[in-house]
């Protein structure tokens, strides 16, 4: 059975740090691509971070970069994604999805597989 489980959330102060992480497992994920995105309250899901099967590439949308960093570790059974998030803002503040296996675009939210949300809350 697949499943993403994210972790990590929290409340924090403006200009402090979080790391979320996502424990991916029930298939073989080290082969696809993964992705970091948001939904705020009323607003779409948008896409925060994306990187490649193998971490050789990272994408950002422009509101994070060089305050978010996202990595992955390809562990045998259970793969890990994380988000370093240095430097948050209050509008940075929505439930923060991991999502694995896109279909085709990367930086879109066309992906097979979703987990189920943690809660990121900044306040100013």
């Amino acid at each position: 059975q697949v499943q993403l489980v994210e972790s990590g959330g929290g409340l924090v102060q403006a200009g402090g740090s979080l790391r979320l992480s996502c424990a991916a497992s029930g298939r073989i994920f080290s082969s696809t691509a993964m992705g970091w995105f948001r939904q705020a309250p009323g607003k779409e899901r948008e896409f925060v971070a994306a990187i490649t099967w193998n971490g050789d590439r990272a994408y950002y949308t422009n509101s994070v970069k060089g305050r978010f960093t996202i990595s992955r570790d390809n562990a045998k059974n259970t793969l890990y994604l994380h988000l370093q998030m240095n430097s948050l803002k209050p509008e940075d503040t929505a439930v923060y999805y991991c999502a694995a296996d896109p279909r085709q675009i990367i930086t879109t939210t066309d992906y097979n597989y979703w987990g189920q949300g943690t809660q990121v809350t900044v306040s100013s």
